[in-house]
């Protein structure tokens, strides 16, 4: 019998039973891939992580992803989360994350003893126009995207649709049969609320009809922002890539680089450890 331990958090928030919530299997090296995916969809998050020694000599650990249905390359909460619940015992300031995207740092932000805050540098997306945008928009009750819609990659893809307001977003019923025969992207909706961004993501290919808090596309906002910034009629034609930060209701986006050049691309946020358990299977 295999006793199999888990961490549970609460990621993407600074309050308990909050935010996106993450299983972490501390210890999944006698784990085959098929038993990884029972186990992520008995979880029923939006994705679980397995723990697994690094190949890379530049990492510390190395990380798989599970959602209820498939493996993912990389996804921003899970790798946060991952930080929180190892970097205590490993007493790291710096945790160096091997994902099939490449290595991912997380800077964890301590007071005390307690981590209060990680910085996860994320991969340099690439982009390209969405060519089904106008059936996208429909299958969201939409009518137009004010911005071009476009898709990025990152190991994850990623298509944003945006919107004339927050109350707007918050409203969004979509036709999820739809959106799969559209796209198997992860599909975010957003809009400016303030200083801010109110966003939704979809991703009904991934088993997660809607993910409470999505890291891996809080970057690609971030290049996008400039373009939110300027007036409709300027929207199409306005550069967006640079050096911006943005921040969304739970986590913060920074792209750094110099006019078209994209360096770097970090998203920060808060997880909280809520819950420990195991599994006993044969």
């Amino acid at each position: 019998m295999r006793m199999l331990r888990y961490v549970v958090a609460d990621v993407f928030t600074d309050t308990a039973l909050q935010g996106n919530q993450l299983a972490v299997f501390t210890d999944a090296r006698d784990l085959d891939p098929l038993t990884m995916q029972a186990l992520a969809k008995e979880m029923a998050f939006s994705e679980t992580v397995f723990v697994l020694p690094p190949r890379s000599d530049d990492a510390d650990v190395r990380i798989r992803i599970f959602t209820p249905v498939n493996e993912l390359p990389f996804a921003g909460h899970p790798t946060l989360g991952t930080a929180f619940v190892l970097g205590g015992p490993l007493q790291k300031m710096i945790l160096r994350i091997e994902t099939d995207s490449g290595v991912v740092p997380v800077e964890l932000q301590r007071e005390g003893a307690a981590i209060r805050f990680g910085w996860m540098d994320q991969p340099i997306p690439k982009w390209e126009t969405f060519e089904r945008a106008d059936e996208l928009v429909a299958m969201l009750g939409l009518e137009r995207s004010g911005l071009p819609v476009e898709l990025y990659h990152l190991g994850p893809t990623h298509v944003y649709v945006e919107l004339e307001s927050a109350e707007q977003v918050a409203a969004l019923v979509p036709n999820f049969e739809g959106l799969l025969g559209v796209t198997d992207a992860g599909v975010n909706t957003f809009a400016r609320e303030g200083a801010n961004w109110k966003t939704r993501m979809f991703a009904a290919g991934d088993g997660v009809p809607e993910d409470p808090a999505t890291g891996s596309a809080a970057g690609p906002l971030a290049i996008i922002s400039p373009a939110m910034a300027a007036s409709p009629s300027e929207r199409r034609s306005r550069s967006r890539r640079g050096s911006r930060s943005a921040g969304l209701r739970s986590s913060t986006a920074v792209v750094e680089g110099e006019g078209d050049r994209i360096d770097r691309v970090r998203v920060g946020g808060s997880a909280v450890l809520v819950a420990r358990g195991e599994f006993r299977i044969p």
